[in-house]
């Protein structure tokens, strides 16, 4: 009888030892999975926002190629007759591209501006921001890209210069 006893204690405890291992086994995996979700989801919003970045970085690009073709197609109608600061929006209309005074929203999604500033130089013939002898051969041209994203505006914005190299 002794020995029943002790093989029915020894029993209990493998089989107690067995359920609290699998407690254990059964916690540790739920902590593995929970952070796996929580990096699968983490770099699906990443992604989403990246796929954002990337398109508004395209559009700046193109905003600026088109501030170039509309330089192209004649300074004085297309670049020169805009008011230095104001902002206007950009439209592929038919075969090219045009300026207009109407908010246009690309994809539904991103606003897409282009300012013109005028251009100072020193003594020296150096572009300077303040002071100066305007040139008017020459233009600040600065494309803006916005888009509401969780509930916040984000844009961003890329600037380079245009010169009269056609003289029209």
């Amino acid at each position: 009888m002794v020995r029943r006893i002790a093989r029915s204690r020894s029993n209990d405890l493998t089989r107690g030892s067995l359920l609290i291992e699998a407690v254990v086994a059964a916690a540790i995996a739920l902590i593995v999975l929970t952070g796996v979700i929580g990096t699968f989801s983490y770099l699906l919003r990443a992604s989403a926002s990246n796929k954002q970045n990337v398109q508004a970085a395209f559009l700046e690009e193109e905003g600026l190629e088109a501030a170039r073709i509309l330089r192209d197609g004649g300074w004085t109608a297309n670049i020169a007759s805009h008011t230095s600061g104001t902002p206007f929006y950009l439209v592929f209309a038919t075969s090219t591209w045009a300026a207009t005074s109407t908010d246009t929203f690309v994809d539904g999604v991103f606003e897409r501006k282009v300012t013109l500033a005028d251009v100072y130089r020193d003594s020296n013939k150096n572009i300077v921001a303040n002071g100066g002898t305007l040139d008017p051969a020459i233009k600040l041209v600065t494309v803006s890209v916005s888009w509401l994203s969780r509930g916040a505006t984000t844009t961003h914005t890329l600037s380079t210069y245009l010169a009269n190299v056609f003289n029209n």
